[in-house]
Formats: structure tokens, C-alpha cells, sequence
């Protein structure tokens, strides 16, 4: 992890325990803030700076640069400079302190499916595409 990340790497885990800890109350979760903290900097660790779901390297020196207001303004394009910025994903569907870390751009288009259903997924969407495959 970069040095500048390292300054802004406990605030970042903080705030992603509050809000994903609330949010996963709200949907029956009973987990805590200190409990949070620990999964997400466990999950950390544990990609190596890559993509869970895709083995891509993360831009860690993204974390804490998002700004809404330029993402307002310039909607497709600002969130294509983010897409490799880490974030957390539940490893399940579940509200729990279970978490992998992933490219923003990966969060998005798996939102809340489960590991066999982003599978199921993108086998779908790969044998709609069969054109696809001869371009890598």
C-alpha cells in the first residue's frame, strides 16, 4: 500500500464499518463497528491488493480522493477513473461482516448477487457474446 494511502487507510475502514454496519442492521445484521473494522482490514490483507472476483490489481491511492460533486458533473467519465478504486463487498448476500475487497467498477455490476449468481451471470452474459471471446 502506498505511504499516502497509509494516512487515509484508518480513516476509510472507520467509515466503511459505520455505514455498512448500519446498513446490515437495518437488514437484520447484529455485528458491531469494532467487529466491522476487523473484516474489512482482515479482507484487506487478504487480497493482496487485488480484485477478489477478478485477480486485477487495485488502485489504493484512490481511497478517500472520491468527490461527489465532480462525479455529479461529469457522470460516465469520473466513474470510469474510479473503477479500479478498492471498496468492500459482501461475500454473500447476507448481512454480516463476511468481506472480500474488489474494484469498484466489480461492486457495481455485482451489487447484491451471491458468488453462483454473479457465476450464472457472467456465463450468460458470455455465451450471449460469443464474439467476444476472439477478441482477447
Amino acid at each position: 500500500m502506498p505511504a499516502q494511502c497509509r494516512l487515509t487507510y484508518p480513516g476509510w475502514v472507520q467509515r466503511k464499518a459505520v455505514t455498512l454496519g448500519k446498513r446490515d442492521q437495518k437488514r437484520g445484521g447484529t455485528g458491531n463497528v469494532q467487529q466491522y473494522r476487523l473484516a474489512i482490514h482482515d479482507a484487506v490483507v487478504a487480497s493482496e491488493g487485488r480484485d477478489h472476483w477478478t485477480g486485477e490489481p487495485l488502485d489504493w491511492e484512490l481511497i478517500g480522493t472520491y468527490d461527489n460533486q465532480e462525479a455529479a458533473a461529469s457522470k460516465g467519465a469520473h466513474k470510469k477513473q474510479y473503477a479500479m478504486l478498492p471498496t468492500i463487498d459482501h461475500r454473500t448476500n447476507q448481512p454480516e461482516s463476511d468481506f472480500v475487497i474488489c474494484a469498484w467498477r466489480t461492486n457495481d455490476a455485482k451489487h447484491d448477487m451471491t458468488p453462483e449468481e454473479l457465476l450464472t451471470f457472467c456465463r450468460a452474459v458470455i455465451a450471449h457474446s460469443p464474439n467476444w471471446q476472439s477478441a482477447s
